[in-house]
């Protein structure tokens, strides 16, 4: 389970990194929402993939470590996707700005050498 979740976040982030190079504007974004998935994904495997255990304590058993896991990087995660989702918003509309703007969904603002003084 570990390889395929590590697989997972580095095929995330490879899409993420590649789609951050290109020059249009909802590929930037597209691969900022990957990054971000990768990074929550990367979050939630600290907090250690394990199986068999309850998340939360059994009734009738005193409570130790042992017997649930990590809540923190599950809090963690919720507050990242609440950022990222707040973040994508505002991207967007800055986006949606810049190509009414200038009339072009490209990150450069227009082809290569035009607007150079």
């Amino acid at each position: 389970m570990e390889l395929a979740l590590a697989s997972v976040i580095g095929l995330l982030t490879a899409a993420g990194v590649y789609l951050l190079l290109r020059s249009r504007s909802f590929d930037t974004i597209l691969g900022l929402t990957l990054l971000s998935y990768a990074t929550n994904l990367l979050i939630f495997a600290c907090g250690r993939v394990a199986v068999g255990r309850a998340p939360v304590l059994r009734e009738g058993v005193a409570p130790t470590l042992a017997q649930h896991t990590d809540p923190l990087p599950q809090a963690l995660v919720l507050t990242a996707i609440v950022i990222a989702f707040a973040m994508t918003a505002v991207t967007i509309v800055v986006a949606m700005r810049s190509r009414s703007d200038n009339g072009s969904d490209h990150v450069d603002a227009g082809d290569e050498g035009e607007g150079m003084p």
